[in-house]
Formats: C-alpha cells, structure tokens, sequence
C-alpha cells in the first residue's frame, strides 16, 4: 500500500468510510432524536440479520482529496453483534483485519500477524446494521461519540426529509447523525485523533438498496477528512444470513493462516 499517508487514514476510516454538504432547513422544531431513533427501529419490525458478507470496490485518494492514488478490493464478513473480518488487497497488497469486540488483530502484508490498538473510528457495523439494539441503545453509543441527543433539527438530504441529531442548523464539524426514517443513517459526523492530527471525518453512506425486510444497505460509502475526500467505496454485492463459520473470526485460527 504505497504512501504512509493512505496507509495510516484508512486504518483509520475504513470501517465507516463516506460528505459534507450544506442542505437547506425545512424546520427547525418538531424533531425528537429518540421518536425518531424509535420509529426507525420500529419500521425494522422483526428483521432478522445474523451475518454478512459484502464484497466491495476501495479508492483511496491523495491527501488534497482529488486524484485517485490507490486502489483495491475487500471482503467485509460481519458477524452480529460486533465480529467483523476484512480481508482486503490494495495495489496487489493483501492485508486481513479482524475485529472481536473492541480488540483488533492485523495479518499484515508480510504475513504476520499480530494485535493492533483500536481504530480512531468506530465499528461499522454499528451504523449499517442497527438492529438488536432499542433506541436508547443507539443514543448512548453515539452519545460517547460527541453526539448530543438533546440538539435536533429536520431538513433536506437530496429528495428526502431526516432527522439531523446532535446539531443546529448550520453547524458542519459538531458531532451528529443524520437519520433517514425509511434507510437509517446517511451520514455520520465525529471528530477523531487521526495521524494528521485531530480532524473532523464526515462520513455519508447513499445509493440503499433493500436487503432483507426492511433493511436496506448503502452500495455507496464515502469519507472526507476536513473537507478532503479520503476514502470511496463501492459494493459490487452483499449477502445475508449465509451462516459463516466462527472460525473466520478466531484470533488464534488468523495466525495460523497462510
């Protein structure tokens, strides 16, 4: 994976990557993170996803956010709750990342494979799969992000009316979600100890299309970090519920993979 650059902020956005973009208000009252939270989860009704496994196209972009610098594929497995393997390959570099929990293991491209500090931002999972989790779960994890549930607005993203929680009309680098009541979260916006330092990393997920009652995943995935696109990615396809084995997610089964 040539450049230290890419290297270190996909590490550090991979998992949720996606944009900033200023949307007119439509009302500033009315709009209640936890209703909204619960409606939602309550549109899911009995949704049942046990596991996942997407397969998906990754561009990394050099550091002004303009040009494509690199490129790859990647497997995502995630199994529920929070098990996730990503076995991705990037400018023929083949690199599998593990994730049981809050603890991270690394098969690096030499082979090796070892335990790694938790990524800068969160689990994925948390936001392309809310399920099993009530509302005042989910305002609780986004909570110890930054992300204040007593700050609301509804406005416009593209064609369709969310939710924005966590922030007031105008303000583009606080903590805050941006909750589509039929897709879920669009878009995601925290700060993070990046390896440039601290930045906010704005992340937008479009393009859902239905997986399994009324669970739709997002087929288009975007990162900027202060403003500079860092990271897309594209699903080319997702399947649900196949059953995948436990050993995929076994730290000790890693290491001895050749």
């Amino acid at each position: 994976m040539p450049g230290p650059y890419n290297r270190l902020v996909l590490r550090a956005v991979v998992g949720i990557v996606l944009i900033a973009v200023q949307l007119p208000v439509i009302a500033a009252s009315g709009a209640d993170a936890r209703t909204a939270v619960d409606a939602f989860l309550g549109r899911l009704g009995d949704v049942n996803v046990a596991d996942l496994v997407i397969d998906q196209t990754l561009t990394l972009f050099d550091p002004g956010g303009r040009h494509p610098q690199s490129s790859g594929e990647q497997r995502v497995y995630v199994k529920l709750p929070r098990r996730q393997r990503v076995e991705q390959t990037i400018d023929g570099q083949k690199e599998v990342r593990l994730t049981v929990g809050d603890r991270v293991w690394v098969r690096a491209p030499s082979g090796k494979t070892f335990e790694a500090p938790p990524a800068g931002t969160r689990d994925a999972t948390q936001l392309l799969v809310p399920l099993r989790r009530t509302g005042a779960d989910l305002l609780a994890e986004w909570k110890v992000l930054g992300v204040r549930d007593d700050v609301t607005y509804v406005t416009r993203s593209g064609d369709r009316t969310v939710t924005v929680i966590g922030a007031r009309p105008g303000e583009r680098s606080v903590p805050q979600v941006w909750l589509d009541p039929e897709r879920g979260v669009v878009r995601f916006v925290t700060r993070e100890k990046l390896p440039t330092g601290d930045g906010v990393v704005d992340l937008s997920l479009t393009e859902h299309r239905p997986l399994v009652g009324g669970f739709a995943l997002p087929y288009r995935q975007e990162a900027f970090v202060d403003g500079k696109l860092v990271v897309r990615v594209l699903v080319r396809s997702a399947a649900v519920n196949t059953g995948l084995d436990d050993a995929l997610f076994d730290p000790d089964a890693l290491r001895r993979e050749r």
